[in-house]
Parts: structure tokens; sequence; C-alpha cells
């Protein structure tokens, strides 16, 4: 089984263990989870997220959303264009 099968066969509440899991920095059992271990929960959880949520549910989502519905401030992850001037 891939990678990619095994997070769309993940269901809500694994989903929601794992977040929990990396929450607390252990496993329902109360075993402390390594640092390999939460790191794979991580990636796990947001590939998750990017296939079976919503933008606005990812982890990290920041809203850059005015009242009046206008962006405000940038998107780090956006490319920025440069302007070449020539004289």
């Amino acid at each position: 089984m891939t990678y990619e099968e095994l997070i769309s066969k993940m269901t809500p509440q694994m989903h929601a263990s794992l977040k929990q899991a990396i929450e607390l920095g252990k496993w329902p059992n109360g075993q402390r989870l390594t640092d390999e271990q939460q790191a794979i929960c991580m990636r796990a959880v947001i590939a998750y997220d990017q296939t079976n949520l919503p933008k606005e549910e990812h982890i990290g989502f920041i809203d850059r959303t005015r009242q009046d519905g206008k962006q405000h401030g940038s998107d780090p992850l956006e490319p920025e264009l440069l302007k070449i001037l020539t004289h």
C-alpha cells in the first residue's frame, strides 16, 4: 500500500486522533510520541487536510480577509512579481 492510499483510507476519526496525539505529544495510551512519529503524524494530517478538507479548515490556515471582504496582508507563499525598470 502506498502513502497516498493510506491517506485516502484515513477516516475523520483517525485524522482527529492523530491531531490529538500531535497536540498532546503522546498516544491515547499515554506513551510519548518520538520525534519521528510526530513528524510522520504531522505529514499525514497535512496530507489528509489537503485532500479532504476545504482550505479554511487546513492546519495552519490564516484568514487574511477583512470584514469588508478585501484581502489584507500578503500571502507569504504567493510568488512575488518583480518589476524591472530600465532607464
